[in-house]
């Protein structure tokens, strides 16, 4: 029986597994719409096209499947490239469909026209467009085989109206993508494990995406790589916004290495003798702005393993380059010897110390002391909770001052695109409702997608939210601080009632002004069966846990007087 393009678009989904969409509706593709009202895939109607582009990749980020979102050609279309951005730079499988123009309309500067392969040809792993009905299978199985294949990401589909309304009595692929790995040749991982023996001063160096891709048993191989590292005694560091990949309660575990990288970190990257650096791309942000390793060589030996070879000898030439899967690279390592070089226990030992010196923090400005509030949630964190931040220096709390342990996850950019948060802990309410979801947001930050509140609640998603409110855009008034001391220009907010707000999408809401307060307001905050936001009043003096605005802005001064 002939089917339009939009069922068998549809029935592509489901049989690949998908159960959740995200989208705001457009009449471009209608057409779609239809064909869900009769399926069992979830439509969650997000209120901007960026929330839901967010909301998918933080979807495919906590379940390895690549999440879907729908939005309308044009302003639809451009509205979501911050999602698809971050899932690009995040290595998330995604996958965007666009309402597009008729095919008979093409290059006429139609209605919202835009060539989506010229758009999202920078941006995407892979942009295309669906040029006849009969095609639609095929495209969307290839979609879902390029967003989990190698290093995960997004693809964005165009899908032209006349195509989704146009029949076909082509098939759907019967059964879900099962993505490959590249081998890994016994050669190179001998080679690997020769390298590792002989050095007095390694570090394991872990990131990247696609760890919880079906198949691939990326978890099951970091906790037993975790538990080789303790007996060899290698310190692990993690990339930035990836502190959940190691249960930070191994000794092995010393920090992550991002933006404002901890001195602890950047001088065990600095003295170590040999790198494994697992699932890495080498990006600014976890190369301390490419200075901790030297370009195009590293000063210290280097083994990276990657499932794209794309990026290996990208950005560094190392010793050994392995193209497999990090999993099965984590896991042989682990059932190697230990036997390693006395005098690493002090090099372990110390890196674990830095680590744990980094929770000693002075007191905070202000009547609400960030460090008391951080260590009230290390205490009475359920073990599975998920944790979502947005992009901002308030993000440092979350990142730099839970502990991860082996069941929580962590949801954030490392694209660092404000406003993530919200969407993203939206989400992964929908995603796993049984637990607590805890979403970090900065005034400026949360501002970017508070409409996604509404999303929250018609879809029964209300996860709890705590507003760092300094009246400022931090992290830009930082780094004006660092460079033109004294000159405020354009980083004030003038807020607005965030309680009153979160009350009128039905949540519980209420300010906390102190330290002393935050534990009882947490807790009714948890027992609030529709979600909370708890505004926190921030001295915008409290900018990092251990610098404030007033001796970043002195640093500045003396450094321009000195010159």
């Amino acid at each position: 029986m002939a089917k339009t393009g939009a069922e068998l678009l549809v029935e592509a989904l489901a049989a690949q597994g998908a159960r959740t969409a995200f989208g705001v509706p457009g009449e471009s593709y209608l057409a779609v719409l239809d064909a869900l009202h009769d399926s069992q895939i979830r439509f969650v109607l997000g209120r901007h096209e960026g929330g839901c582009a967010f909301m998918a990749e933080a979807w495919g980020k906590l379940t390895g499947q690549p999440g879907i979102a729908f939005v309308t050609r044009g302003p639809g279309a451009t509205n979501a490239a911050i999602g698809v951005h971050t899932a690009m730079q995040d290595s998330t499988p995604m996958i965007l469909f666009i309402g597009q123009i008729e095919t008979t309309m093409r290059e006429r500067e139609a209605f919202q026209e835009i060539d989506y392969r010229a758009f999202y040809g920078g941006v995407a792993k892979w942009a295309t467009e669906i040029d006849s009905a009969d095609r639609v299978p095929e495209i969307v199985a290839r979609a879902f085989h390029v967003a989990l294949s190698g290093r995960p990401g997004p693809v964005v589909v165009a899908l032209p109206e006349d195509v989704l309304t146009g029949l076909s009595e082509a098939r759907v692929h019967p059964r879900p993508i099962l993505p490959p790995w590249p081998g890994l040749a016994p050669e190179a991982l001998a080679e690997a494990q020769r390298l590792l023996a002989g050095a007095v001063r390694p570090v394991a160096f872990i990131g990247g995406g696609g760890w919880d891709i079906s198949g691939r048993d990326g978890r099951a191989a970091l906790a037993a790589f975790t538990a080789f590292a303790e007996a060899a005694q290698i310190p692990i560091v993690v990339e930035f916004r990836h502190q959940d990949l190691i249960d930070n309660g191994s000794p092995a575990y010393i920090g992550d290495a991002g933006f404002g990288i901890a001195p602890h970190v950047r001088k065990v990257l600095d003295e170590a003798d040999l790198v494994l650096a697992v699932n890495i791309r080498f990006g600014e942000t976890d190369t301390d702005g490419y200075s901790l390793f030297g370009l195009p060589t590293p000063r210290q030996k280097l083994v990276h393993v990657h499932p794209s070879d794309d990026e290996l000898g990208k950005v560094l030439q190392a010793d050994l380059a392995l193209h497999g899967s990090p999993a099965a690279f984590l896991a042989a390592l682990s059932r190697a010897d230990t036997a390693h070089d006395p005098s690493r226990a002090d090099w372990a030992a110390g890196a674990r110390a830095g680590y744990e010196a980094s929770f000693d923090l002075p007191p905070q400005p202000g009547r609400l002391d960030l460090g008391a509030v951080m260590a009230h949630l290390r205490a009475v964190l359920p073990e599975d909770a998920i944790v979502t931040n947005g992009a901002g220096n308030f993000a440092i709390w979350p990142g730099r001052l839970l502990r991860y342990g082996p069941k929580h996850r962590l949801l954030g950019p490392e694209a660092g695109a404000m406003g993530a948060g919200l969407p993203a802990a939206v989400a992964a309410r929908l995603a796993c409702p049984e637990r607590l979801v805890l979403c970090f947001a900065g005034d400026g930050d949360i501002q970017m997608t508070m409409t996604e509140l509404g999303t929250a609640m018609q879809a029964g998603a209300q996860p709890v939210v705590l507003v760092f409110n300094n009246g400022s855009y931090g992290t830009i008034r930082m780094h004006q601080e660092k460079t033109y001391p004294g000159r405020v220009s354009g980083t004030e907010l003038v807020n607005p009632d965030f309680v009153a707000i979160g009350r009128a999408y039905g949540m519980h809401a209420e300010q906390v002004e102190t330290a002393e307060a935050f534990a009882e307001a947490f807790a009714r905050a948890r027992s609030s069966a529709t979600g909370a936001l708890l505004e926190l009043i921030v001295d915008t003096e409290a900018l990092t846990p251990k610098a404030t605005l007033s001796q970043i802005r002195a640093a500045a001064e003396a450094r321009k007087a000195g010159a």
